[in-house]
């Protein structure tokens, strides 16, 4: 198998108009029913955000069996009207997370979201930003990359997605549960692997890397370029967070805390 740190990743891109001003990142907001603070604080964000794009990278939902599983359910009904009111004054995309790689184009699509390869290189101005959910850079946590390479290839979604509902949520519920158990253990989550976050700006020729996944908001330097890792959205448990990262076609960023 190949070294991932030197395997040049199929690069995306997405060239910003001139009219974006403001473009907002977000990621991380793990939305299902149960938790309904967090629901409403981005129902907020969607209603009131001034930014012309909102690009969504990853794990918007907790969880994702099939876009079939959206007619079922009256919360990702109201989750794709949110989308969809959105997506009628502003440019809304989406790129999959590691718990919503599933989330198709018939949803997107009744959305009026834009789906987005992970990375893509976002052209804002003169700015040249590498986007990806980050996942795939966390190459310490060998089980979930060897998962990964094995849930992201046409042939395990396909058989997943022609398995029952019933047994593609009990497969949801176990890996979960698995999260969870890890999380009370105190377990140590991996971070973006320095070497290949270098390759991938390197490949895209980008001054700054912004991804999500690892629930750990802060800016690094990483080279000459910055890293900024996204904040995770929680309302209803502990450490309590809303956050947003906000581009500006003149330059610049900032977290903006929703709460």
């Amino acid at each position: 198998m190949s070294d991932p740190r030197t395997t040049r990743p199929k690069i995306g891109l997405l060239t910003a108009p001139a009219t974006w001003q403001t473009v907002d990142l977000i990621s991380d907001l793990h939305l299902q029913a149960s938790e309904t603070a967090t629901f409403e604080a981005w129902r907020d964000y969607m209603a009131r955000t001034p930014a012309d794009a909102v690009l969504i990278l990853g794990d918007l939902f907790e969880v994702w069996v099939g876009d079939d599983a959206a007619a079922l359910d009256p919360f990702l009904q109201a989750c794709a009207q949110v989308l969809r009111q959105t997506a009628q004054r502003a440019h809304v995309a989406f790129m999959p997370g590691n718990r919503d790689f599933l989330v198709g184009p018939d949803y997107l699509g009744r959305c009026g979201v834009q789906p987005m390869t992970d990375p893509t290189l976002l052209a804002l101005g003169t700015q040249r930003i590498l986007l990806t959910h980050g996942d795939a850079l966390c190459l310490d946590d060998k089980p979930y990359q060897a998962f990964r390479l094995q849930a992201r290839s046409p042939e395990w979604q396909q058989a997943f997605l022609a398995k029952p509902m019933e047994e593609r949520q009990a497969f949801a519920r176990s890996l979960r549960a698995l999260s969870e158990s890890q999380k009370h253990e105190g377990m140590t989550f991996a971070d973006a692997d320095p070497e290949m976050s270098l390759f991938w700006l390197a490949e895209a020729q980008a001054d700054g890397l912004v991804h999500g996944h690892t629930h750990r908001p802060a800016d690094h330097t990483l080279g000459t370029a910055q890293r900024h890792v996204l904040s995770d959205w929680s309302l209803d448990h502990a450490p309590v967070r809303a956050q947003v990262f906000r581009l500006q076609r003149a330059g610049g960023s900032q977290r903006i805390d929703w709460l």
